[in-house]
């Protein structure tokens, strides 16, 4: 999966279900500290395409 967050977004939730199960609480927050890392990842993902889309459609221009 690359530079997606999915990998930490799905570790996440298995840690944060996991500490649930068990009544840990510093374990369930360690998967939502995961999960909300693997959202930043992705939104940086996102803005980077854009970013990329952008700069190709200004080079298309300028031809």
């Amino acid at each position: 999966m690359g530079e997606s967050g999915g990998m930490d977004k799905l570790k996440g939730k298995a840690k944060e279900m996991t500490g649930k199960a068990t009544g840990n609480d510093r374990k369930a927050a360690e998967g939502k500290a995961d999960r909300a890392k693997g959202e930043a990842r992705d939104a940086m993902g996102s803005a980077r395409d854009k970013a990329k889309g952008v700069g190709d459609s200004m080079k298309r221009d300028r031809s």
